[in-house]
């Protein structure tokens, strides 16, 4: 028997930031498939649903769908009447903002085979309509820049099962990038062994095992984590007693790529115990920098 899965159809029109949406589920802890013809969904969830391990479902879906876009909603339809929890996430923006994205990354639209941007907008609009019209959640980006987005999302899926009131991200990131802005917490573990210098681990990140345990078996790894640990159990819940609707604590190390990573992987694994966290690696597939 196939279990229930919490099934998220990301759907919008390009250039409003699908694409980073579906980056944000995957963060989340959804498995993420783009662009698979809805008549293979089903076969999908069942073969999704056989593993353990998975419980979250992401399928992006877009115009370069094509014909197979019009099975969409049956597909949709049927998934729900299964049992599977299903909700669709519409991401739309101004026709000004989508045609000044457009030029600023000089990227083609789908549908633009003639060079005509502004048809193809209106074109995608009209094919789109139905899955917009039945949307569960519409997020209007004309105002929101990628972070603001990601925010958005995190805010409305940690909402919509949870039942918590405050969302809790741990964010690393490179201090060669600069702090993040909506950090209300920050570490500072640039002091920690630095796998940048060992040749065999320089190239991985901070997800990779090998990398983990020479961060985290370090005698200074281990004195952080023995304080800082208690210190957040304590803290956090008191910040959501305020009425603070985001919590962001945020881990540095130079390049965000390897200490500040297997340090925040290693907080949400603990702090998961006793509430949802979510994890952001924001610097990690930056190249690495220069020492």
């Amino acid at each position: 028997m196939v279990k229930r899965l919490h099934i998220v159809v990301v759907t919008g029109m390009s250039g409003a930031g699908r694409s980073t949406a579906l980056h944000v589920l995957e963060d989340l802890g959804f498995f993420c498939v783009d662009n698979l013809p809805p008549s293979l969904s089903s076969s999908l969830v069942s073969l999704v649903g056989s593993d353990r391990e998975i419980s979250r479902l992401g399928l992006g879906i877009d115009v370069r769908t094509g014909t197979f876009l019009q099975g969409l909603e049956q597909e949709i339809d049927a998934l729900s009447a299964s049992g599977h929890e299903v909700e669709i996430l519409f991401v739309d923006c101004g026709e000004e903002s989508l045609l000044r994205r457009f030029k600023e990354t000089r990227r083609p639209h789908p549908l633009a085979n003639g060079g005509d941007v502004t048809a193809a907008i209106l074109a995608e609009r009209e094919r789109l309509g139905p899955l917009r019209a039945r949307a569960d959640h519409i997020f209007d980006t004309t105002e929101m820049n990628v972070h603001d987005l990601r925010t958005a999302l995190i805010d409305h899926i940690a909402r919509g099962g949870t039942g918590r009131k405050m969302v809790t991200r741990v964010v690393s990131f490179g201090f060669k990038f600069g702090i993040p802005l909506d950090a209300d917490l920050v570490f500072d573990l640039r002091y920690l062994p630095n796998p940048h210098f060992v040749p065999e681990l320089k190239a991985q990140t901070g997800t990779h095992p090998e990398v983990a345990k020479f961060v985290l078996e370090s005698e200074a790894a281990d004195a952080l984590l023995a304080r800082l640990l208690p210190l957040l159990k304590d803290t956090v819940p008191r910040h959501e007693r305020e009425g603070k609707a985001y919590l962001t604590i945020a881990v540095g190390c130079t390049g965000g790529r390897h200490r500040s990573v297997a340090i925040a992987e290693e907080l949400v694994k603990q702090l998961r115990a006793d509430r949802e966290v979510y994890v952001v690696h924001r610097d990690v597939k930056r190249l690495a920098p220069s020492r």
